[in-house]
């Protein structure tokens, strides 16, 4: 019977390893767009996420879940909400790291590409952190660009510390962001909002409302959508009174998410809220909406780095179990799911990289239309392709993949949220056509990047002709139902094109080739590993890290 109880054949912990080093289209675009000086950094936080103690505690912070503390002992409310150490211990490491705001801090070239690569890294670990860290990135430019000076002053430098500190107090040097927007009667319709804000002098409000979901509710700020006398307003609504008050925030209840466990998300209850006006009364949606491009492109951000996480781990467990005779991942079968799944995160990666790029403030005058459109259309893109994603990733580990023991079961969770913020399926898609419409030097600045690649491969040229003569039907006639109809087709070509241009343009011949025949070409199959690609092995090398 002892010899029952013998381990063999089974993999090693993934644990010790550079996640940034190992990761080598992220090494690669690094220095691709503009960021080479950040990579010291990279791997710096590359070897702590790959720690076996970072690792639980991104366990712990999802499995030891957030706690509402409604009242104290005396039945006085204190709206609190209440963290395991470990969810602390992993969201500090990321603001010192500068994973929120390091990009608006220090604007130079590449900044926007080193910061969302900071952001992945924590991210491909643990994720539910992620959302305090992206809302307080993507707040700095909506401050900026509308906040008063005031304002400004008394948030912004609180925004770009790296300091992390827990706790709601009126002299904290650092700040969290948060936002809330969606209302139970309206959900993505912002504008059936039933907030009620009353002007009570220089700029200041009273609130009163429930706001559906408000996400990390013990962030110091939020920006909040309410109606104002003069239409649906922008917001800036402390947890903190300048008198060191709380301002009333009744935290009604945490959700019961299907995963994001370790982040909390709320109902909220504004009764005689204060909050300070953002941009001019009747534009909230006009103001709130840079912050929510912003959370676009890091929802696509948490989706690559949940695909990064997927591929690794399936990789690791098949190039470390045999069966019938070789390693499961040496099986031509399961050669081929690997590489699919390698091919689409570098696809990804590569996508986001360019788009972070377009952010940078040195980026030339055609990349602001382009990244209009390209933050949405990969968003809808990547995103949705995660779940399934995460899904294969954790069927190449069996059985182990479907326990808790390891990350997959968790992330399988997790990747569906990435679609659902900020602009579900439907949503972006349409959005996709009020872009092509209203501002169609959009839609020209993309199709310029995309046929960057033009003359390479005849396949793409093709497709990128039907795709440009798709997009100007539907921008010719937005609201016919044709082109709502073919809203998701749309976007899923424009997304596609984009991928398979980086990739002939950033890749290895045998990545690029794969993508093209597999996605674009005939050799395309409903689910990974159904297509045939020609160089499987050496892209699953590739994403191993061990590839030279």
């Amino acid at each position: 019977m002892a010899s029952t109880h013998t381990v063999t054949n089974q993999a090693p912990p993934r644990e010790g390893l550079n996640e940034y080093l190992l990761n080598r289209p992220l090494v690669e675009g690094i220095t691709t767009f503009g960021a080479d000086w950040a990579r010291d950094e990279l791997a710096k936080t590359g070897e702590l996420v790959g720690t076996a103690e970072f690792q639980h505690d991104a366990e712990l912070a999802n499995t030891m879940e957030p706690r509402l503390i409604a009242f104290d002992r005396w039945g006085n409310r204190r709206d609190d909400v209440e963290y395991h150490p470990a969810y602390h211990s992993i969201i500090g490491a990321a603001v010192a790291a500068g994973a929120h705001t390091s990009a608006w801090a220090d604007p130079r070239p590449g900044a926007h590409v080193a910061r969302a690569a900071q952001f992945m890294l924590f991210a491909q670990i643990e994720p539910g952190h992620a959302c305090p860290v992206s809302m307080t990135h993507a707040v700095v430019p909506a401050l900026q660009q509308f906040a008063s000076p005031e304002l400004q002053q008394t948030w912004l430098p609180r925004l770009l510390s790296r300091q992390y500190d827990p706790a709601l107090h009126a002299d904290k040097k650092s700040a969290l962001f948060g936002m809330a927007m969606t209302e139970k009667q309206g959900g993505s319709d912002v504008r059936a909002n039933t907030t009620i804000a009353v002007p009570v002098g220089n700029g200041e409000y009273l609130l009163r409302g429930h706001k559906w979901f408000c996400s990390a509710p013990m962030s110091d700020g939020f920006l909040v959508l309410a109606r104002a006398p003069g239409g649906l307003s922008c917001f800036l609504l402390p947890r903190m009174l300048p008198d060191g008050r709380r301002n009333p925030f009744a935290i009604q209840r945490l959700k019961d998410k299907l995963g994001n466990r370790a982040n909390a998300s709320s109902e909220i209850e504004f009764d005689a809220t204060h909050a300070w006006l953002v941009g001019e009364e009747g534009r909230g949606v006009r103001t709130i909406i840079e912050m929510v491009n912003q959370t676009r492109l890091d929802c696509l951000l948490g989706s690559t780095a949940g695909m990064r996480q997927g591929t690794a781990e399936a990789i690791w467990h098949t190039q470390h179990r045999s069966a019938f005779g070789a390693t499961l991942a040496d099986q031509p079968a399961m050669t081929q799911v690997l590489a699919d799944l390698s091919i689409e995160t570098e696809a990804a990666t590569v996508a986001l990289l360019r788009i972070a790029a377009a952010y940078d403030a040195d980026a030339p005058a055609a990349d602001e239309p382009f990244r209009r459109l390209a933050t949405a259309v990969l968003k809808y893109w990547v995103c949705k392709r995660g779940p399934g994603h995460a899904y294969e990733a954790l069927e190449c580990l069996g059985g182990n993949g479907y326990t808790e023991a390891l990350p997959l079961a968790r992330r399988y969770r997790e990747q569906p949220v990435m679609a659902v913020w900020e602009g579900s399926g439907n949503v972006i898609a349409l959005d996709t056509l009020r872009a092509l419409a209203r501002e169609p030097d959009s839609l020209d600045a993309y199709l310029d990047e995309v046929r960057e690649a033009a003359g390479a491969d005849r396949r793409l040229d093709d497709f990128i002709d039907q795709t440009a003569a798709l997009a100007r039907r539907a921008a010719a006639d937005p609201g016919s139902a044709e082109a709502q109809t073919s809203a998701r087709a749309l976007t899923e070509a424009l997304a596609v094109a984009l991928q398979a241009s980086l990739l002939l343009r950033h890749a290895p011949t045998a990545v690029s080739d794969a993508f093209i025949a597999t996605r674009i070409d005939g050799a395309r199959g409903f689910l990974y590993g159904a297509g045939s690609i020609a160089d499987a092995a050496m892209i699953v090398e590739r994403h191993s890290g061990t590839f030279p």
